[in-house]
């Protein structure tokens, strides 16, 4: 079966009547988890998988895999309103997203969203369709030593994520490696820096950390805050659409956020997260200003979004082509094909071409109805600006709460949001950017698990680092954009002596004149 015929058949599965009630389902639950703090899709796949079982398998598959991606466009919504990441992978949208808002920009900011949601996740569909061989092969070929390159790379690059100093960014990106440090050894079994405390035995939540240093800061931060009136006013089918200037400087953006995501989605172990974190990292180095960057920037919103929508369609090529799951989530859509007896791997789209192409053409449809259910809903979300913040703000730390605990059912996760919530309210008064804490937790564990097999595999010796060719053209590129970041930090600096020299200067000067006519 061609590529051609592939299509027809997945079109004709995916547009039965049956399907499409089980598309819409999913996306529009996937909308509704990601728009509320902390519960997102994993959660919300964890408690549907045991119903699906009496579904039929591409209905059941279909219906999960809305909920993921659709989550991807609800998550946004709190990130941009209420500073509050839906999921973890729309972290960075808070950024820009939130400034918007305040700026009463929010329309423009979730119109933004929808459009690039909707063309990274096209572009995603197309890989997947036409590139998902050659992707899985290029992703087969990235051992130890080059995931490690990768997250090197990740982590240099967040060093830029944050808005500011250079050293404060740095200085985060630590942090966030110290507390991804905490749990048990991975190799060992002997627990590390968990102060004798068992909820710490598996580390610190991801959930718990990003609702606690970007939500629960956020409303310690707002308790005296005026409402701000640029944020609650009604807005208009005007007021939604995006500027002809943003619109112009939004393309390149999600066309590289796309394809930073398509990259990283299809790579085994790294997903959503680490593809958005990146995509905004180029766009602040390659943009001529980037200190417009964390002030309400549209690229910054719109690469990132465009990224991780995208590596949500490609993370299913590992899944499906080989059975290895891109992410966390598709773990636990992995179970759920070998639960209803499908067998993932290179002869899925032999053996079942229904089921794959179905499922494949099941992205397109639902991701336009994300769009058609998003786009009426925008002047809704932004209602909730208008919302009193002595009602609103009790209502957040709620669903915070409810959120966090649903994830583990464990209470302590809830009092880890408050450590980290008054964590988050000193990061804001000392100036501190808390997004490249969180890239450093997520990849730290990650890139500690692959340099230590890589050493295990090379008996110690560091050389295998720069032997391998990917490893070896990858940490090439940290090495020139540590040389990039240092000679622009070089530069400022020059820059700001030059004009210190020019006022002391010119202070002199001043000075002389004033003792001449003095002397007169």
């Amino acid at each position: 079966m061609n590529i051609f015929e592939g299509l027809m058949l997945g079109l004709q599965s995916a547009l039965s009547p049956a399907i499409l009630m089980y598309t819409f389902i999913g996306v529009f639950l996937g909308t509704l988890v990601g728009a509320l703090p902390g519960v997102g899709a994993l959660t919300t796949i964890s408690l549907l998988l045991p119903i699906t079982y009496h579904l039929p398998a591409t209905a059941a598959i279909v219906m999960l895999a809305g909920i993921y991606y659709g989550a991807q466009y609800g998550g946004s919504t709190a990130s941009i309103l209420l500073n509050l990441p839906g999921t973890p992978t729309s972290a960075v949208t808070c950024l820009d997203g939130y400034p918007m808002a305040r700026q009463g920009r929010a329309g423009a900011a979730l119109f933004t969203v929808a459009i690039a949601s909707l063309v990274g996740a096209i572009f995603g569909i197309l890989m997947l369709i036409l590139f998902a061989p050659g992707i899985a092969e290029l992703g087969s070929k990235f051992g130890p030593a080059e995931y490690f390159a990768v997250m090197l790379l990740g982590l240099v690059a967040a060093s830029t994520v944050s808005a500011g100093s250079a050293v404060k960014g740095l200085a985060m990106v630590v942090l966030g490696l110290i507390l991804g440090t905490v749990g048990m050894d991975i190799n060992s079994g002997v627990n590390r820096f968990d102060f004798d405390i068992a909820e710490l035995w598996d580390g610190v939540s991801l959930v718990a950390l990003a609702m606690g240093v970007f939500g629960v800061a956020e409303v310690i931060a707002s308790v005296n805050r005026k409402q701000d009136e640029l944020g609650t006013r009604k807005i208009s089918l005007r007021d939604m659409m995006p500027a002809c200037e943003e619109v112009r400087r939004s393309i390149a953006p999600i066309l590289r956020g796309t394809g930073i995501g398509c990259f990283f989605g299809a790579l085994p172990g790294t997903g959503g997260a680490i593809a958005s974190f990146m995509s905004y990292a180029v766009e602040k180095r390659v943009a001529k200003d980037g200190s417009r960057f964390g002030k309400g920037a549209i690229e910054g919103v719109a690469a990132p979004e465009a990224a991780n929508n995208a590596a949500a369609q490609t993370a299913f090529i590992p899944t499906l082509s080989f059975g290895i799951p891109g992410d966390v989530v598709m773990t636990l859509m992995l179970g759920a094909l070998v639960l209803h007896g499908i067998q993932p791997g290179p002869r899925l789209v032999h053996e079942q071409p229904e089921l794959f192409w179905g499922l494949v053409m099941s992205f397109a449809t639902g991701n336009l109805m994300l769009v058609i259910l998003n786009l009426p809903l925008i002047g809704i979300w932004v209602s909730m600006l208008r919302i009193p913040y002595r009602a609103l703000y009790p209502a957040v730390l709620i669903f915070v709460c409810l959120g966090v605990y649903s994830v583990n059912n464990n209470a302590f996760d809830i009092y880890m949001v408050a450590f980290f919530g008054v964590v988050g309210y000193l990061m804001i008064i000392l100036e501190f950017n808390p997004a490249p804490m969180l890239l450093g937790f997520v990849m730290g564990p990650m890139m500690e698990k692959n340099l230590r097999r890589a050493l295990l595999l090379s008996r110690g010796d560091l050389a295998v680092f720069i032997e391998r060719p990917i490893s070896a053209a990858i940490l090439l590129a940290c090495a020139v954009l540590l040389v990039w970041a240092l000679w622009g930090s070089i530069r400022t600096c020059l820059h700001q002596a030059r004009r210190y020299d020019d006022k002391k200067k010119k202070h002199h000067v001043m000075a002389g004149r004033n003792l001449d006519f003095q002397g007169k």
